[in-house]
């Protein structure tokens, strides 16, 4: 049944390939006619002179509300241009529906309402453009008997021949892979992905906002690094030729934003890309976006308040509401975030455990193992604390929780708790089951950084991959004095999936990363 399955869509692929081949040579032979065309004219395939000065949107909104009576006296003179997304054609008049980056308005084309000399040609001309074709018109508004604003057309002009038919259908499994691939087509037929990625821009001009606000200045550091840090995670490799020398893809800006807190910059923050050589999924892409940023004179504490109120500003500001709906379920942002230490938060979502087995390494270790999951031989009891979390209770986390009080094993740049020396004062927010921001005061003693980056190269020989390397440099920066200082990460692509309403990270990028094409 499944190769008979297979059979039928490869013939199917074969078939709409075939005709999407004929359409396109159809094209090409149109284009061709419109080169000769133009040629012993003197004109171009290709005009670069119209500047239209209207949008759609902006049409619809001023005069959408008025009725012939009122735009007939106005008479209203339009300049519009976009891609034809509809067409009929009736005889001596037809209708066109043209999209721009703002919306659509409807083109109302005659013969008789042409004002050039040769407007029987153009009509003619018209009547063979096809869809997906870039056009441009002048003329006065109106509405149609239906009473749908439109544009009673004068000058018309094709700007673009388009060479590629547009999909006449763009849902189900194998087309979401085709929007991922050619985004510049699900750009232009899905008026969702279009509202996500202006929903995308709102959230990270409305962060830019908030910390410029907060008197935060807006930094940038380099995306190339000698020595990989500033999180856990498998780097990028390069090489400069120049300087003949092994180079890493930023993985995290922390350690240079912290170097500008030593140097006087008392908060900085950056939106920046990282890079991180690990797995492809729903949450996880190899390069995506974070806002991280950094106060002096501030603890983790102060951080959880900031980054609460940041994250309900952008949600506003794309939305409109702090309340969001997320799959079907309600999010609530307006509320004060929950905190939970990793052990309350095991034994709220996973209370078959007690307090006496989650303090027994043996038995985390035994448990951990009946996931799936190995933990490292050095795992120490915090550590194997977070793995059971992480399987257990992690997903759970649908408002917004911040988990708190991370052992000092993981949490290799974060400054100890001085009631308890085996904790830090970190935390990370999850909403919808997922990571969101990770924070925590940072560790400003020089001596203890050092010896934390000494554990984790031990921890690297030992196996740990995502070890931290020794940055010697960053020492010494520490030994000139950091004051103390909170910084925190934002994981801008999954804070944008949770405001738009997008299931996976891809939905949310541009241009995701893709296997190669067969």
């Amino acid at each position: 049944m499944s190769v008979s399955n297979t059979e039928n869509n490869q013939q199917n692929s074969e078939v709409v390939q075939q005709d999407e081949n004929h359409v396109i040579a159809e094209r090409r032979e149109k284009l061709k006619a419109i080169r000769e065309t133009v040629k012993a004219s003197g004109g171009a395939a290709f005009p670069n002179d119209f500047k239209p000065e209207h949008k759609a949107a902006e049409l619809h909104a001023e005069f959408g509300g008025f009725d012939n009576e009122v735009l007939d006296p106005k008479a209203v003179r339009v300049s519009i241009a976009g891609r034809m997304m509809l067409k009929r054609v009736m005889g001596k008049a037809s209708f066109a529906t043209v999209q721009d980056s703002s919306g659509r308005i409807q083109l109302f084309i005659s013969k008789d309402n042409l004002t050039s000399a040769d407007s029987e040609a153009i009509y003619d001309a018209f009547k063979h453009w096809d869809m997906g074709d870039i056009v441009a018109a002048e003329g006065v508004l109106f509405k149609t008997k239906t009473g749908e604003l439109s544009v009673k057309v004068s000058t018309l002009r094709l700007l673009t021949k388009s060479l590629r038919p547009l999909p006449e259908k763009f849902h189900g499994l194998q087309d979401q892979e085709v929007k991922y691939r050619q985004r510049y087509v699900d750009l232009i037929v899905s008026e969702e992905t279009r509202a996500t990625f202006v929903a995308r821009s709102k959230v990270v001009s409305a962060i830019r906002s908030f910390m410029i606000e907060n008197q935060f200045l807006e930094v940038e550091t380099p995306m190339l690094h000698p020595i990989p840090g500033g999180a856990s995670a498998k780097p990028f490799i390069t090489h400069h030729n120049a300087l003949d020398m092994q180079m890493f893809m930023r993985i995290a800006p922390e350690l240079y934003l912290k170097r500008l807190v030593v140097g006087g910059f008392d908060r900085v923050f950056e939106v920046n890309r990282n890079f991180r050589n690990e797995g492809l999924s729903v949450r996880h892409n190899p390069e995506f976006t974070m806002m991280e940023f950094y106060a002096a004179y501030t603890d983790y504490l102060w951080l959880m308040d900031f980054t609460e109120r940041c994250i309900r500003a952008a949600a506003i500001a794309a939305t409109g509401s702090a309340v969001l709906e997320y799959q079907g379920r309600e999010l609530d942002l307006s509320k004060p975030f929950e905190r939970l230490t990793i052990v309350g938060a095991i034994q709220k979502y996973a209370p078959q455990y007690t307090l006496e087995q989650l303090h027994d390494a043996a038995f985390l270790r035994a448990e951990i193992l009946k996931f799936g999951t190995k933990p490292f031989d050095h795992a120490g009891l915090g550590a194997l604390q977070l793995a059971l979390f992480e399987e257990t209770a992690e997903s759970q986390l649908w408002n917004p929780t911040y988990i708190i009080d991370y052992p000092v094993e993981v949490s290799p740049l974060a400054r100890a708790s001085d009631a308890n020396p085996e904790i830090t004062e970190r935390f990370e927010l999850f909403v919808t089951g997922r990571e969101i921001a990770n924070g925590f005061s940072e560790l400003n003693d020089a001596e203890d950084q050092a010896a934390r980056f000494h554990a984790q190269m031990k921890a690297k020989e030992a196996g740990d991959q995502e070890a931290m390397y020794y940055d010697a440099d960053f020492i010494r920066a520490l030994e000139y004095g950091m004051p103390p200082t909170g910084g925190c990460g934002i994981g801008i692509d999954r804070l944008v999936m949770m405001i738009t309403d997008s299931p996976s990270i891809r939905d949310v990028i541009l241009f995701p990363h893709m296997r190669a094409e067969a």
